[in-house]
């Protein structure tokens, strides 16, 4: 059974998703919050497999949310249902650690699709067993398995978001070769370079880890124009 924690303020639409989730076979836990305040006093009491969050929210908005959680859980998988999704909208939530978005009105058969596939792709994080290895980026450990990022010459340590670990291994695998954004997409988003929001989560993903790596001249995340991604490594 999942248990999924609901922040949502209108009353109506909370109300019509949750006994719809939890009707469903395989079944939900279904907490519920009326906004980003209340959102993190349940995701504290009850540890959630995964949120679903509105943005536009009194007391406390999504992001706002989003942005605490972020601060100590960097893995539980959250996904914004709002009808707030502006190019700028888009990229502030990802910036913030947000898995996707699904637009407003979703029927709640929809919502389970969404959160199915989201969960199945952080099954397969960095801690699966054909995503094991540790690679040497310069001055920095990548270690796949623990998704932290260690830079060799302070033993300063950084954990990596999932999707974030997700990345940098099939970048890393593959160093100094192109890999198509198609496959990347495929592998982590069940979806193709023609899906705007999967597309633009990519490119903020790739923009944080690159500036995680910036002050290490040997190695360099490339964008090959119209094919894709490579992690270029010197050395």
């Amino acid at each position: 059974m999942v248990k999924l924690l609901l922040v949502e303020d209108d009353a109506n639409l909370s109300y019509i998703v949750q006994t719809a989730l939890e009707d469903l076979i395989g079944g939900y836990q279904v907490f519920t919050a009326t906004n980003g305040a209340e959102g993190l006093k349940q995701w504290e009491a009850h540890k959630p497999d995964i949120i679903v969050s509105d943005i536009d929210m009194p007391v406390m908005n999504g992001f706002d949310m989003v942005r605490r959680i972020r601060e100590t859980d960097k893995t539980t998988p959250i996904l914004f249902g709002s009808a707030l999704t502006s190019p700028r909208d888009v990229k502030e939530g990802y910036k913030l650690g947000v898995n996707n978005y699904v637009k407003k009105p979703f029927a709640p058969d929809e919502l389970d699709a969404h959160v199915h596939a989201i969960l199945q792709m952080t099954e397969n994080n960095p801690r699966s067993h054909d995503e094991t290895e540790c690679y040497r980026l310069g001055r920095f450990t990548f270690d796949a398995p623990h998704a932290t990022l260690r830079d060799d010459s302070t033993g300063k340590v950084q954990t990596l978001s999932v999707r974030e670990a997700q990345v940098l291994q099939i970048l890393a695998a593959n160093k100094n070769e192109t890999v198509r954004r198609e496959v990347i997409l495929s592998r982590y988003w069940g979806t193709e370079d023609k899906d705007y929001f999967a597309s633009r989560s990519l490119d903020v993903f790739v923009n944080k880890l690159r500036k995680l790596l910036e002050d290490e001249p040997q190695v360099t995340i490339k964008t090959v124009r119209g094919v894709g991604l490579m992690l270029q490594v010197e050395g």
